[in-house]
């Protein structure tokens, strides 16, 4: 790896660190230069400004690990489809950058215009669209109750950003996620029963 390239790689670590704790604005550039320990100055060799760093965060924060190619197989399996979407969002909760990345989602959404549309649209568009389109395949082939399916995705999906919500709020005190750790798989219990036709 180059070393201009482990250097942003570096900044942009130290920009989470920072964001997550005292949100953008609290996170100058000089604080920034100082986590990384490069003088202020070498962080514009890397990005325009700090705006262009908090767009490097929110890139991360949308990246998801759940693949929704070939969907209508997958979504055929059902319940199991549904676990595997849940493990991998659980994954993702307990993940500490991946939590600090929700943090810095949570704090800024009431700041940002530009993340409060990047995230709605990300949300909308990619989750809700994606697995309601699950749940008509699911309908079609007579494995859930018919309905509405974007209401169906916002049901299920809206539990599991609460619990990871949770998770944020207990970590920021320093408490024990233990009990949490449970709950997504009962959500797709839970959830599965209401919907399922056997």
């Amino acid at each position: 790896m180059s070393k201009r390239r482990n250097t942003k790689e570096k900044i942009i670590e130290a920009a989470i660190d920072l964001i997550a704790e005292h949100g953008y604005r609290g996170a100058s550039v000089r604080k920034i230069a100082a986590a990384v320990g490069i003088r202020e100055s070498a962080i514009y060799n890397h990005f325009r400004n700090k705006e262009e760093i908090l767009k490097c965060i929110i890139e991360e924060i949308f990246v998801t690990p759940f693949e929704f190619e070939d969907l209508e197989r997958k979504a055929e399996r059902g319940k199991s489809f549904l676990r595997e979407f849940v493990v991998a969002y659980k994954l993702i909760a307990f993940d500490r950058k991946k939590e600090k990345l929700f943090r810095i989602l949570v704090i800024e959404l009431f700041q940002n215009e530009g993340l409060r549309k990047s995230f709605l649209e990300e949300f909308h568009q990619k989750d809700i669209q994606q697995i309601s389109r699950a749940f008509f395949i699911m309908m079609q082939k007579g494995t859930i109750r018919s309905g509405d399916p974007i209401f169906m995705a916002q049901e299920f999906l809206a539990p599991l950003f609460y619990i990871r919500l949770q998770i944020s709020l207990l970590r920021i005190d320093g408490k024990s996620t233990t009990s949490l750790s449970t709950q997504f798989e009962k959500h797709v219990d839970f959830f599965w029963e209401s919907l399922s036709c056997t």
